[in-house]
Order: structure tokens, then C-alpha cells, then sequence
């Protein structure tokens, strides 16, 4: 068995991201849930059931803004593709990553719209 003052310890010199990070891999590793459990009181059956959180987002290019090749970079960056794939993607404005985790999404939009693109996750 591990040593658990040893795990704790470096448990203790990580940050706020990476403790989220290795909460969220424990989760998904174990199928359980680090959220505390909420008693509703009076309420019917079915909305005692939670809501179940969206996990994969397809994240669209919708605008590319006036800076059309910082956008056709960003694409490449997110995408791996080629430089006429992506200038493509970029001219007919299409889905830049399908299956994306909510923190990937979310770091693609802020980057397309750090360059004055619009980027859309749903």
C-alpha cells in the first residue's frame, strides 16, 4: 500500500489546477463524484433527479474576424491541420474540434476570441 503522509505531503505542494485536475481524473477513474450530496426536501420524484452535466462539446468557427491568417493559425494549432485545410475550415466557417472536454472548449473560444474571431461551443 502506498505510503499516505507521503501522498499527502505532495498533495499539499500542488496548486489549485492541478488539484482540480487530479479531482476530476479520480472521478472519472472510480466513477464517483467529489460533489456533496444536496437532500431535497419537498420536492417531487423527478425533480430529485439531477441534471446531467454536459461533457462533450463541438466547438464552431462562426466568424473569423478581421484577422483572417491569425485565425486560419489557430485553427492549425487546435487542429493539426494541414495549411489548405485550415484556410479552408476558416473560409466556410466549420466545426474546428468535435468531442471536446469543457476546458478544451472553453480554451478554444477564448483563443479565437483573443484574436477577434468568434468561436462558438455547444
Amino acid at each position: 500500500m502506498a505510503d499516505i503522509a507521503k501522498m499527502i505531503e505532495e498533495i499539499k505542494t500542488m496548486t489549485v489546477m492541478e488539484l482540480n485536475s487530479l479531482v476530476k481524473a479520480i472521478e472519472e477513474e472510480f466513477g464517483v463524484s467529489a460533489a456533496a450530496p444536496v437532500a431535497v426536501v419537498g420536492a417531487a420524484p423527478a425533480a430529485a433527479e439531477a441534471v446531467e452535466e454536459k461533457t462533450e462539446f463541438k466547438v464552431s468557427l462562426k466568424d473569423a474576424g478581421g484577422n483572417k491568417i491569425a485565425a486560419i493559425k489557430a485553427v492549425r494549432e487546435f487542429t493539426g491541420l494541414g495549411l489548405v485545410e485550415a484556410k479552408a475550415l476558416v473560409e466556410k466557417l466549420g466545426v474546428i474540434k468535435e468531442n471536446a472536454t469543457k476546458e478544451e472548449a472553453d480554451k478554444i473560444v477564448a483563443a479565437f476570441k483573443e484574436i477577434g474571431a468568434t468561436a462558438v461551443a455547444e
